[in-house]
């Protein structure tokens, strides 16, 4: 299978962790896009005995961190309009949205090396080595760091009253 089509294979495992780092899905697609757009310019370096999906995770992480950079060093300026949340929108009644609601709002709720390491193993149910690989932490810390974000994630879900998270690994 040939690069392009490689790198076609992963846009969907990309725009979840994009859309997961950055909470925002105009802002995922963007940053997917800037990292295919690097990896493309880049392919010479991909070395094809690793994972494309680690190289490609790595990359997107590191664009998203540097974007975060340069956006706390740049003043926004936001209309009232901006920061109201849809207006007259009604709640959804299913109770498994509400949990999937909760569960998204925790996750944001996160510190974002937490999140990082959440999505990444639970979610993209990646290795501890390949996401140590990933964030440049040793195997150690992402253990450390996926415990105490499980437990704080099941301490907010808990105090939103929604017992019973699970353990997958």
């Amino acid at each position: 299978m040939d690069f392009h089509r490689q790198l076609a294979a992963e846009l969907p495992v990309l725009r979840r962790f994009a859309r997961a780092l950055t909470g925002d899905p105009a802002l995922a697609d963007d940053l997917v896009q800037d990292c295919l757009e690097r990896a493309m310019a880049k392919s010479h370096l991909y070395d094809p005995s690793r994972p494309l999906r680690a190289w490609l995770f790595t990359m997107l992480r590191n664009l998203h961190v540097s974007g975060l950079r340069r956006s706390s060093r740049s003043t926004v300026v936001k209309t009232v309009d901006d920061l109201m949340d849809g207006e007259g929108a009604v709640p959804p009644d299913q109770e498994h949205r509400l949990a999937a609601g909760s569960i998204a709002e925790a996750l944001g709720m996160l510190a974002p090396q937490h999140r990082e390491v959440i999505v990444l193993v639970g979610l993209e149910e990646m290795s501890y080595r390949d996401v140590s690989e990933i964030l440049g932490v040793p195997i150690g810390t992402v253990m450390s760091r996926l415990s105490r974000a499980r437990e704080h994630m099941r301490q907010l879900l808990e105090d939103r009253g929604h017992a019973g998270l699970r353990r997958v690994k």
